[in-house]
């Protein structure tokens, strides 16, 4: 019987990172996840999966060698990694945004994400020595209209994801490597919760096909689908998971 795959997820304490944790676990892979601060919701996602959570800031260059030098020092091949972490900053127009919103959302969901990316590319590239996997970014639906008087500079942060995904997918696509993206629409998470995304759904029902919001665990279906071997012919994709929103 072969050793089953492992993944890394990064930001897996809550919302659709913990359900991306939970749904992997229950494919029989080792799951791995990052987390921030909040030790208590890493030890409930981890005592409920089984998964290993490791503390550490994606937005941090230090924190993400520090990551895989553990994995390395451990011997831990990854074979999927799914870079979920990012975040918005307060709601804003742009003529309200500070300098240092907007440099901790880049920081994060851009720089943040390439490093990982790179890291990744690093140990399972076979010009490396490696034996291939897949990555999977997350992306938002908030690059369809820019997410006005909201986050706009988040949604652009979002846009360099797309262009990150289809560039390095073309770039290492025979190296064994498959990237791809997962673009999530109206989904109940934290962060829809703080934005009052059910609150006002009336509102913008009508751009929704499907008449609703969605969930986290039909996102992380979607996530999980592209690092398995059923979506073993798929790279440079960007997948809305979004009831049609697109």
């Amino acid at each position: 019987m072969s050793a089953p795959k492992t993944v890394l997820v990064t930001g897996g304490s809550r919302g659709i990172g913990a359900a991306v944790v939970k749904r992997f676990a229950l494919e029989d892979w080792r799951v791995i996840f990052t987390y921030v601060a909040n030790d208590a919701a890493a030890a409930k996602v981890a005592d409920e999966s089984g998964a290993r959570a490791i503390k550490g800031d994606v937005g941090s260059e230090a924190d993400i060698l520090a990551l895989f030098r553990t994995l390395d020092d451990e011997h831990i091949y990854v074979d999927a990694v799914v870079n979920n972490a990012g975040i918005t900053g307060p709601k804003r127009r742009m003529d309200e945004a500070t300098w240092d919103t907007v440099m901790d959302v880049l920081r994060v969901n851009v720089a943040g994400s390439v490093a990982m990316c790179r890291e990744a590319v690093k140990r399972m590239s076979t010009a490396h020595g490696g034996r291939g996997g897949a990555i999977v970014n997350i992306s938002s639906t908030a690059t369809l209209q820019g997410s006005p008087n909201q986050w706009v500079d988040y949604a652009g942060s979002k846009g360099a994801i797309d262009i990150i995904t289809k560039g390095l997918a073309r770039e290492v696509g025979e190296e064994g490597i498959r990237v791809n993206a997962v673009a999530p629409g109206y989904t109940m998470t934290d962060m829809s919760r703080e934005g009052d995304i059910a609150g006002r759904f009336e509102s913008f029902r009508h751009e929704v096909p499907l008449g609703r919001i969605g969930t986290v665990e039909e996102v992380a279906a979607g996530i999980y689908w592209l690092c398995s071997d059923e979506a073993s012919y798929i790279t440079g994709c960007v997948l809305p998971v979004a009831g049609g929103r697109v």
